[in-house]
């Protein structure tokens, strides 16, 4: 077999470890930080103050404004805020939305993002940016906003329920899926997807079944890393495309939005990806890798259904409508036959068969 491919590692450090929170003023003083900005949903800004504290006169203010899917309105404060203060650097505490507005504010400012991540996002890896404006999603990719250093702590990720902690692993999990038949992709992209994909398959039941479980919660966390990892280093497909205009559109949420829409987008896409189907089933150990993860999805107890996430039953003709507007990577061609089919299918949470 003879090979034909580019492979560009992106830069930034990775700091894993259980406790490894309490190396973040070190790691702050390291890139010699002293005015930032945290960033952090209001529910977590409890747990952002208990973490830099000992940052003590670096936190020049705690934003806790972050919001699903970074609305232009919500970026644009926090802009104005981080001018305002005079901040030399972001620290985003938690999942997509504060990694996400960090992202916002370093591709407006050219200020360099520490993350501490709390959920299984992977956003925290990635050279990719997304702000929604009038239903719609905008992404684009920009290196300014690649985190500078991204801490991982385990322990960080007890307290994410359960529920969550399951669509977040799915949501980590479909990167590393389309990273596999990604037309930019790798050896070592390749690799590390199908490794993402074998620790989160593992990994999540063994999270489900007690939350409280660290092993499991750092096979979750590393799986997550890798996935984030190729997320960032290769070009999403179909499923992606359709989980933006999904949660743009409808502001579903978003991991659940990936957990409801992944099988049957594999269902779709893995007839024609010999490669990703091979490295699909020996992560899974099944023979049919769609209808294997609807069925772990929903034995941990996720909702597999976008109309019970909120998706009306005639956003179909939208949803249908935007992704043919638009040229994207994806390993068939795919007709508004296959996108209602598809889409139809997750709207009632059916579980997939291959399209052969």
């Amino acid at each position: 077999m003879t090979h034909d491919f580019v492979h560009e590692s992106r830069p930034g450090r990775v700091v894993f470890a259980v406790g490894a929170a309490s190396r973040l003023a070190g790691e702050v003083e390291r890139l010699g930080l002293r005015r930032l900005i945290v960033l952090c949903t209001p529910e977590q800004a409890e747990l952002a103050a208990e973490l830099t504290a000992p940052l003590g006169d670096r936190i020049a203010a705690l934003h806790p404004h972050a919001t699903p899917h970074v609305p232009v309105a919500v970026a644009a404060t926090a802009v104005a805020r981080s001018r305002e203060i005079g901040a030399d650097g972001c620290l985003a505490i938690g999942g997509g939305s504060s990694i996400g507005l960090a992202k916002a504010i370093a591709k407006d400012t050219g200020l360099p993002v520490v993350a501490v991540p709390t959920t299984y996002a992977g956003s925290e890896m990635t050279p990719i940016w997304g702000l929604t404006d009038g239903g719609r999603k905008t992404t684009g990719r920009d290196p300014r906003v690649l985190p500078s250093t991204v801490v991982y702590d385990p322990r960080l990720t007890l307290t994410l329920p359960t529920a969550l902690s399951v669509t977040s692993g799915v949501n980590a999990l479909a990167h590393a899926a389309e990273a596999l038949y990604a037309p930019d992709g790798s050896p070592i992209t390749a690799l590390m997807a199908a490794e993402s994909a074998r620790a989160l398959a593992a990994a999540l039941p063994r999270v489900a079944a007690d939350p409280h479980d660290l092993d499991a919660r750092s096979e979750a966390l590393y799986g997550a890393w890798l996935a984030g990892s190729v997320l960032g280093a290769t070009t999403m497909s179909l499923h992606h495309k359709l989980c933006h205009i999904l949660g743009g559109t409808f502001d579903l949420p978003h991991a659940e939005t990936h957990t409801a829409v992944l099988p049957h987008v594999l269902a779709f896409n893995l007839p024609a990806a010999p490669r990703a189907r091979a490295a699909l089933r020996n992560a899974f150990g099944a023979g049919d890798p769609a209808a294997h993860l609807f069925r772990l999805a929903d034995d941990l107890g996720a909702d597999m259904s976008l109309k019970s996430l909120g998706m009306p039953a005639d956003g179909v003709d939208t949803v249908v409508a935007q992704a043919l507007s638009a040229p994207y990577a994806n390993p068939r061609p795919v007709t508004e036959h296959d996108l209602r089919i598809m889409l139809g299918n997750a709207l009632t949470g059916s579980c997939p068969t291959e399209d052969t």
